[in-house]
């Protein structure tokens, strides 16, 4: 009886080591989706999986659905990664989403990619300007677009594409005609009053989905638009005739960024999982990929991936926003902008 006890018990052992084994540890990254999605999927995750003996659960979703998922979540938190824009990010340190991220190569960064307490990182600089349908403005005799003004003028009427202002492309829309007027962050009023009367007439739709908003172009329904650098030049690389425009007003400066998700038991492989897109293979990727300015110094940009991107003086010139002013007034804008704008 004692040699069967035993037996029984080094069976069970056996077992338990064996479901051990065989289980595989998942690692959850919310993220944007359209074709960054498709870069993390071919280029990144497969690698990091295999690496670290993990699978990867990649969650599509724009910056302020991902927020509002960890604000769901908050008693259980599924989330592992979290990228998105720096002001939703700003949003997610203040709530207490966001934890150290261990091991963050910190000499090999440019200053303006960390965040405070290293408690999130830039992934990629990116620039919000105009995106314009190069064939059809070649057409039509239409100049390129230069300024943010450039919404405004009625031989656009109903073929501009803008995110709305639940999205950080929105958002800087408003802004920045606020500031063109007399206001700014902490004056909003005027880019109300110039969306309204000015801008408005000429919006085909206020489309926050990147796959929608390449269609609009496709379908030659949308002819202008205010967009990323990154989100252009991953459209441009499919073939189609779109090209960016920094505005002579400037540009919107918009870090992409990761945090590792707070909570009991986080796993350490999600630093590693931040750590690892900032390596300078994956910043040339997601300059390649997604004409994202790299935040490694170490990255060399090659002059052909740099036709886009901010990088160098044209990330010098970018600008940069008051995020603790918008996130104080986000929400009234928000239900404003849906009340009178975007109705």
């Amino acid at each position: 009886m004692r040699r069967l006890a035993r037996l029984s018990v080094f069976a069970g052992a056996i077992a338990l080591f064996g479901a051990s084994a065989s289980a595989q540890q998942t690692l959850t990254v919310a993220g944007y989706g359209g074709s960054f999605e498709q870069t993390m999927r071919k280029e990144v995750i497969p690698d990091f999986e295999k690496a670290h003996k993990v699978k990867v659960e990649y969650v599509a979703g724009n910056s302020t659905d991902t927020l509002a998922k960890l604000q769901a979540q908050k008693a259980n938190q599924v989330i592992d990664v979290a990228i998105v824009d720096d002001g939703p990010m700003y949003q997610a340190i203040q709530l207490g989403f966001c934890g150290k991220i261990a091991g963050l190569p910190v000499d090999d960064l440019y200053t303006s990619a960390r965040f405070k307490d290293d408690k999130a990182v830039a992934i990629g600089l990116v620039a919000t300007g105009l995106m314009y349908n190069t064939k059809v403005f070649k057409e039509k005799g239409w100049s390129a677009p230069t300024s943010w003004n450039d919404l405004k003028d009625s031989k656009y009427k109903k073929t501009i594409v803008i995110p709305p202002i639940n999205n950080t492309y929105g958002l800087y829309t408003l802004m920045m005609f606020a500031r063109l007027n007399g206001g700014g962050e902490k004056n909003i009023e005027p880019g109300f009053k110039v969306m309204k009367a000015d801008v408005n007439p000429n919006v085909l739709a206020y489309e926050p989905s990147p796959g929608k908003m390449t269609e609009l172009f496709e379908s030659g329904q949308g002819l202008l638009a205010v967009w990323g650098s990154g989100r252009v030049q991953s459209f441009a690389n499919t073939g189609f005739p779109v090209d960016f425009v920094y505005p002579k007003e400037g540009a919107v400066t918009l870090l992409a960024s990761a945090c590792p998700i707070a909570k009991a038991n986080a796993s350490p492989l999600a630093s590693q999982f931040i750590e690892a897109m900032l390596q300078p293979k994956l910043q040339l990727i997601l300059l390649k990929d997604y004409g994202y300015g790299p935040v490694n110094k170490k990255v060399e940009v090659p002059p052909e991936l740099a036709k886009m991107a901010p990088v160098g003086e044209r990330a010098a010139k970018l600008i940069n926003p008051d995020w603790d002013t918008i996130n104080a007034h986000r929400d009234e804008w928000t239900k404003r902008w849906n009340r009178e704008v975007e109705r």
